[in-house]
């Protein structure tokens, strides 16, 4: 990789020491002819590899398949970045008829006036995304309570025979693959909901791959740049205002239910739990069947 730090006024200049004199456009053109392109890193290198992983991968190709081909829904879910409220410098740039924006030099969380915590959810089949805006903390009931909250206000409706619904989930957060925790919390929201929950999550160091990713995530993040977080009702009408070419649209709703850290799973749920597993790769592929109440 041959790379140079010179900006294109430098170059201008040094060649202007051995008496040649080119305007700026000359210089990118130059550089352009001889392979040179303005270019950023990228994250696509894994940092390592399951070696389950491509099985699982097509293990996913085929929950997702069948989901689309049904009359149930497939949703990629995941928590964005939490995001401090104040006057913090936020990246990007925007057109405005005022002078600059000031932000605090230090991004110090004791001069935080809130937080919050992103929870999204795209919708596959109909190209939607959901984000419920909590301001509270990331537990697995918050995540489990978005899932709630995108049925009683878009779900139901949208799939009126469904039976079941699909979660495609990295393996970390709040619905990290290993915690009974929020086991415990989907088989509730199962019952309440009276829907089979299918969760199917993406190997570690994989999470780049989980659609909500570059399908939503990314277009959340434009929408958003460059403006102060001030209070949670600025950051849903930027999130709803993100759109795509593609017919991408956003649904945002802002929950100001208090989530306890430190909860525990009830004593016994491990050894009794109706949590159904996979007979293939069972750790991330597993299902909630509703209960009959007692």
């Amino acid at each position: 990789m041959l790379w140079t730090d010179l900006t294109v006024p430098q170059i201008r200049e040094a060649l202007m020491e051995k008496d040649l004199y080119v305007g700026d456009q000359v210089v990118r053109d130059l550089l352009r002819e001889a392979g040179y392109r303005l270019r950023k890193a990228q994250k696509y290198l894994d940092m390592g590899q399951h070696p389950d992983r491509d099985k699982q991968f097509l293990n996913i190709a085929r929950i997702k398949a069948e989901y689309l081909a049904s009359g149930n829904p497939v949703l990629s879910i995941d928590t964005k970045k939490k995001e401090w409220l104040g006057t913090f410098y936020r990246a990007g740039r925007l057109y405005t008829l005022g002078g600059p924006v000031l932000a605090h030099d230090h991004d110090y969380q004791r001069f935080a006036e809130g937080v919050v915590v992103p929870y999204g959810l795209y919708d596959l089949k109909e190209n939607v995304g959901y984000v419920h805006i909590g301001t509270s903390k990331d537990t697995s009931e918050f995540a489990c309570d978005s899932v709630e909250w995108w049925w009683a206000t878009s779900g139901h409706r949208l799939y009126p025979g469904a039976t079941s619904v699909c979660l495609l989930a990295d393996g970390g957060g709040s619905n990290h693959v290993d915690k009974y925790l929020f086991k415990e919390d989907l088989q509730k929201l199962s019952d309440r909901l009276g829907l089979a929950i299918r969760v199917a999550h993406y190997p570690p160091y994989c999470s780049k791959y989980n659609p909500i990713e570059r399908k939503l995530f990314c277009h959340l993040t434009r929408a958003a740049q460059g403006v102060i977080f001030d209070s949670a009702e600025t950051v849903k009408y930027l999130f709803e205002k993100a759109r795509t070419a593609a017919g991408l649209s956003v649904v945002a709703a802002i929950s100001t239910k208090v989530y306890e850290l430190g909860r525990k799973y009830a004593e016994g749920f491990k050894e009794n739990m109706k949590i159904l597993f996979d007979d293939f790769l069972p750790r991330w592929n597993y299902k909630a069947i509703p209960q009959p109440l007692p």
